[in-house]
C-alpha cells in the first residue's frame, strides 16, 4: 500500500500504521478514508494529500 503525503504541511499517512488517534486502524487504506477525513497536523482534506513516490 502506498503512503500519501500532505501537501501542505508534509504528514505521511502510512496504510500500514492507520492514524490510532483518529480512530483509523491499521491497514486502513487511503482510499478506504472517510471523506471528511482530515490531515491530523494542520486540517487540509484528502484531495490535498498525493501518493509518495519513492
Amino acid at each position: 500500500m502506498n503512503k500519501y503525503v500532505c501537501g501542505a504541511c508534509g504528514y505521511i499517512y502510512d496504510p500500514a500504521v492507520g492514524a490510532p488517534d483518529d480512530g483509523i486502524a491499521p491497514g486502513t487504506p487511503f482510499e478506504a478514508l472517510p471523506d471528511d477525513w482530515v490531515c491530523p497536523l494542520c486540517g487540509v482534506g484528502k484531495d490535498q494529500f498525493s501518493a509518495e513516490t519513492n
